[in-house]
């Protein structure tokens, strides 16, 4: 553990190509990217499944959690080949990893609001598009935040495994360190990863209880 605190207050190890800042950027940016297609895959998905009667949410949601079972490692490595070599693609796995708890609790999400509400705002002469966004994805809001932060944090833990196709992250520091015998890198790449992963935990926690009213806080944000 010294070494891996040596290493971290190396200021070598912050500046450079290779610093700690420019990897951080490679990990946050593909855990971005990833967030961002599994949202635009998840969130449609899970809301045409709440609306689709549950034989067709079983289906999928077996079907999204079983695709979770798959070793992202051997994915990752053999979609970047059958993809010759592209990083994009390369990320397929990731997005395997964090479309489900997504696409589980916007069906959840969505799923709890109470049938009287719904009715009461058809009453009100409001359409099914707008019973959606103005009733029920405000409603649905903070346990689908609950998804997404799930699925962030799986997404940074899991990422490092970037590093073995070349692609940068955090995860070439515990890489690098474990074929270098560097175990002080290894150790420190380490703890930058977990910190990252806390930090992203801490960011949707503060982010759902701000948007969760006051009454379902307890059962939303734990």
């Amino acid at each position: 553990m010294n070494a891996g605190w040596a290493w971290l207050t190396d200021a070598a190890n912050w500046s450079g190509a290779d610093g700690i800042p420019v990897r951080l950027a490679e990990h946050v940016g593909y855990t971005l990217l990833v967030l961002a297609v599994s949202l635009l895959i998840g969130l449609p998905l899970g809301l045409l499944i709440a609306h689709a009667g549950p034989r067709w949410a079983f289906a999928v949601i077996n079907t999204a959690n079983g695709a979770r079972a798959l070793p992202t490692l051997g994915l990752l490595v053999l979609i970047f080949l059958l993809s010759t070599g592209s990083s994009v693609a390369a990320l397929i796995p990731l997005v395997v990893l964090a479309v489900p708890p997504i696409l589980i609790n916007v069906y959840e999400g969505v799923r709890q609001v109470e049938p009287q509400v719904r009715d009461a705002a058809r009453g009100m002469g409001m359409t099914g598009r707008q019973v959606l966004l103005r009733v029920e994805l405000p409603i649905a809001t903070p346990l689908i935040l609950l998804g997404v932060r799930t699925a962030a944090v799986q997404v940074v833990a899991t990422a490092t495994v970037a590093a073995y196709i070349n692609l940068g992250g955090l995860g070439g520091y515990i890489m690098d360190g474990i074929l270098l015998r560097e175990y002080g890198e290894a150790v420190g790449g380490s703890v930058l990863v977990v910190l990252l992963a806390i930090a992203v935990q801490g960011i949707f926690t503060l982010l759902t209880r701000l948007v969760t009213p006051r009454g379902l806080r307890k059962d939303t944000t734990s």
